[in-house]
């Protein structure tokens, strides 16, 4: 933990303390040249979160105010079991203060170089689970462009959380999307071509690359040197291994499409015979829009909420226009931690 002349608890600055007052902030997750993140423990329900604290004159002497903000804006949007969730975000002049999900969790990509290549039915599972995030995204006109296993979290029971959006653009009708940046390995042929794109179809062939990782502990495109690993990807030719099974022969050279016009989409992946097998009943249909699923409340927790001493009709008001309140981060933090799916 921090600590130093002029600071309060944990670390924390009086100017700190103050817009923290409604958690307790516990030791520091991690760091980086704009912030750091904490776990806390919210003071009402005594649960977990993910304190996330931004200094602003950093992000803009760095020219990085509208990428985070875009992240923030795109994590209010989702509601997902398998996507962060944000329960709150507040900001003084000089910080920003993002409340997240905690996910006591490893990377994808950490479980992976320590078990290497997984079972076709544990991968087949977690796939499953990014399918279904990834989804979601797009069903909010958001594609994420860098989608890769660092940014994906495990926890425990391996479970997936999709993390990162820092590098996510919002899609709009009849406009086409440029993306620079991202990891050269699950990047497609139309980004490091620097082409324009519509965006899904980046998703797609990052999600192949991942299916293959998971299945094959390698990456199907791998150079140390970058121009020839842009040879490679933009070829289209990689080994598939002769222990895959039939069903993942066939759908991996539909997600690894050089041309991203006859690249499988989304939609095509959840009709898969590979990906249908042992399909979770709650990954079953594709994910609703955000404003219904919220409207769906769960009786039980609201009325341990109400028992805290919050107005139903305000709650239930506030839940259905996706609003943010001491009430909402009640109920979603308890929903979050009510056991497993």
């Amino acid at each position: 933990m921090e600590g130093g002349s002029g600071l309060g608890r944990e670390g924390l600055s009086a100017r700190e303390e103050f817009y923290t007052q409604n958690y307790r902030l516990g030791m520091t997750l991690a760091t980086s040249s704009f912030g750091k993140v904490k776990v806390a423990e919210h003071a009402l329900t005594g649960l977990k979160v993910a304190f996330k604290i931004l200094d602003l004159p950093k992000i803009r002497a760095m020219d990085m105010e509208e990428k985070v903000r875009r992240e923030i804006k795109i994590l209010q949007q989702f509601m997902h079991p398998h996507i962060i969730r944000p329960y709150e975000v507040f900001e003084t002049p000089i910080d920003i203060f993002l409340v997240m999900e905690y996910w006591k969790s490893r990377s994808l990509s950490d479980y992976i170089v320590e078990k290497g290549r997984l079972l076709e039915e544990e991968a087949r599972r977690i796939f499953q689970q990014i399918v279904s995030g990834v989804e979601c995204c797009h069903r909010n006109m958001v594609v994420l462009s860098d989608l890769k296993p660092e940014n994906l979290l495990l926890d425990s029971k391996c479970n997936v959380k999709i993390a990162d959006f820092g590098v996510s653009n919002m899609m709009r009708d009849g406009h086409f999307l440029k993306t620079s940046s991202g990891s050269p390995n699950f990047a497609s042929p139309e980004v490091i071509s620097g082409e324009s794109n519509a965006g899904p179809e980046v998703d797609v062939w990052s999600c192949g690359v991942i299916l293959y990782v998971l299945l094959c502990g390698s990456l199907p495109f791998d150079d140390e040197h970058i121009p020839n690993l842009f040879k490679k990807i933009k070829a289209g030719i990689y080994p598939l291994p002769s222990h895959l099974s039939p069903g993942a022969r066939d759908l991996i050279p539909r997600m690894l499409f050089v041309d991203p016009m006859k690249r499988v989409t989304i939609p095509e992946i959840r009709q898969h015979p590979w990906f249908q097998a042992h399909l979770p009943r709650y990954l079953a249909v594709p994910p609703p829009d955000t404003i219904p699923q919220a409207e769906r409340i769960d009786e039980d927790i609201l009325a341990k909420v109400v028992r805290m001493g919050f107005d139903r009709d305000e709650l239930c008001d506030s839940l259905r226009n996706n609003l943010q309140n001491k009430a909402t981060v009640v109920y979603y933090l308890m929903v979050d931690n009510r056991g497993p799916i």
